[in-house]
C-alpha cells in the first residue's frame, strides 16, 4: 500500500480559510527575517548558538534543568518513551492520545514498550481510572513504567487538563515509581486559556515537549525538556534516529521569535474558536462541542450529509476543514482572522442546506 500523502486535485482552489490545523500556519515576514538573520553553526556539533539559546529558554519557561531541539513533536514522543523505558514497559495514556492514534505504532515499533489506553471524558482520564489500571507486580505482568497526558487533549476538543486533576494523576504515578511525560503539542493554548503558568503546568511531568509549529506559528521545530541526565539520555536517541539538523539555528530563530510574539495572541485564536462555534450552533442540524482552546469539533450527522462530503464542498470554495471519525474539526490559528470566521460558518450553512 502506498501511503504517500496525496497531492491536491489539479484546478482546486488554494485555501483561503485554512480551518484543516494549525499546523497549516505560515511564517510571517517578521518571523522569516529573524530566521534570515540568525546567527548559526553546526547543531549536532553543539556550536550553533542559536539552538542553545532556545533550549536554554524553554528550560527556564517549563521549569526543567535542560532541553534538546528536535524536528516534530512526534520525534519528541519517541525519543522520551525510548529514553523513559525498556522493551516490554507498559506506558499508559488516554485511549484516543496521540501517541496511539497517530504515530504510526512508532512505541512499539521501535521502543517495543506496550501502550494502554485508557477510558476518560475530553481526552482526560481521572485518579480512579488510572488506579483501576495499576497491576499487580509479578513475573506475568509488563513493568509499568511510563504515564503519558496530552495538553492539550486533541480529540477531546483542545480540552484542558485541569492544575488539580494533573498534578492528582501524575502524584499516583510517582508514588508507582513511574516517570511522567507530557505530549506539549497545544501547552501554551492550555497556559493561556487557564491562566497557569507554564512552569506550574508543568511541574509534575519528568518530560514535557512544546510544538512551535501549531499555535506558535514557526515552520518547523519542537523541543523537549527534563532532567539533565534523561536530555542526555535523550541525545543518544536523538543520533540514532537521524534527529540533528546542521545548521538549525536558522529553524530555531523562528521558535524564538514565536516565543516572543506569538504566545500570548493564543487568546485571538480561542476567541475566534468560540464565535465559530456560536456560528454553527445556529446552523439547523449541527451539533457543537464548546471550545475550551482553539479547536472546534461538530458533528453534523443530523444533516444527512457526510464528513467526507462537506469537506469536499467546502475545499471547492478554498475552505479547508479536517475530519475526525464522525465529526468536523475546524482549527483556528494565526493564519485566521474573526471576518474569515463569518465566511465559514456561511459557506457551512450553504453547503449543509443543500443536504
Amino acid at each position: 500500500m502506498d501511503y504517500t500523502p496525496p497531492r491536491p486535485p489539479a484546478g482546486a482552489p488554494p485555501a483561503r480559510i485554512n480551518l484543516y490545523s494549525d499546523t497549516q500556519t505560515k511564517p510571517t515576514a517578521a518571523m522569516k527575517d529573524a530566521m534570515m538573520r540568525a546567527e548559526v553553526g553546526d547543531e549536532q556539533h553543539g556550536d550553533d548558538p542559536t539552538v542553545w539559546e532556545l533550549c536554554d529558554r524553554m528550560a527556564a519557561l517549563l521549569g526543567k534543568e535542560a532541553a534538546i531541539f528536535m524536528p516534530s513533536g512526534t520525534m519528541c514522543n519517541v525519543v522520551a518513551i525510548l529514553t523513559h523505558c525498556r522493551p516490554g514497559d507498559e506506558v499508559l495514556a488516554h485511549k484516543h492520545s496521540h501517541i496511539i492514534t497517530s504515530e504510526g505504532g512508532g512505541h512499539c515499533a521501535m521502543a517495543g514498550a506496550m501502550l494502554t489506553g485508557m477510558e476518560g471524558d475530553k481526552g482526560m482520564f481521572t485518579p480512579e481510572t488510572l488506579r483501576a489500571h495499576i497491576r499487580p507486580r509479578t513475573r506475568y505482568t509488563p513493568p509499568q513504567r511510563l504515564l503519558e497526558v496530552e495538553q492539550t487533549a486533541n480529540f477531546g476538543g483542545g480540552a484542558v487538563w485541569p492544575l488539580e486533576q494533573l498534578n492528582a494523576v501524575a502524584a499516583i504515578a510517582h508514588a508507582e515509581g513511574w516517570s511522567t511525560h507530557m505530549d506539549g503539542a497545544r501547552l501554551m493554548n492550555a497556559c493561556v486559556a487557564a491562566g497557569v503558568p507554564a512552569a506550574e503546568m508543568v511541574a509534575s511531568m519528568d518530560s514535557v515537549w512544546l510544538d512551535f509549529t501549531k499555535g506558535l506559528g514557526a515552520p518547523l521545530g519542537a523541543v523537549l525538556a527534563g532532567s539533565k541526565e534523561f536530555i542526555g539520555q535523550a541525545w543518544r536517541w536523538k543520533q540514532r534516529l537521524g534527529g540533528s539538523m546542521r545548521q538549525g539555528g536558522i529553524v530555531a530563530a523562528g521558535c524564538l521569535h514565536a516565543l516572543d510574539h506569538n504566545i500570548d495572541r493564543l487568546a485571538d485564536d480561542h476567541a475566534n474558536a468560540k464565535a465559530l462555534a456560536r456560528g454553527l450552533r445556529q446552523v439547523q442540524g449541527v451539533s457543537v462541542e464548546e471550545p475550551e482552546t482553539n479547536l472546534v469539533f461538530f458533528d453534523i450527522g443530523a444533516t444527512g450529509m457526510t464528513v467526507a462530503r462537506l469537506q469536499h464542498k467546502l475545499a471547492a470554495q478554498g475552505i479547508w476543514v479536517s475530519g475526525v471519525g464522525s465529526r468536523v474539526r475546524a482549527c483556528t490559528h494565526l493564519d485566521v482572522t474573526a471576518p474569515m470566521i463569518d465566511d465559514a460558518v456561511a459557506a457551512i450553512r450553504e453547503a449543509l442546506a443543500a443536504a
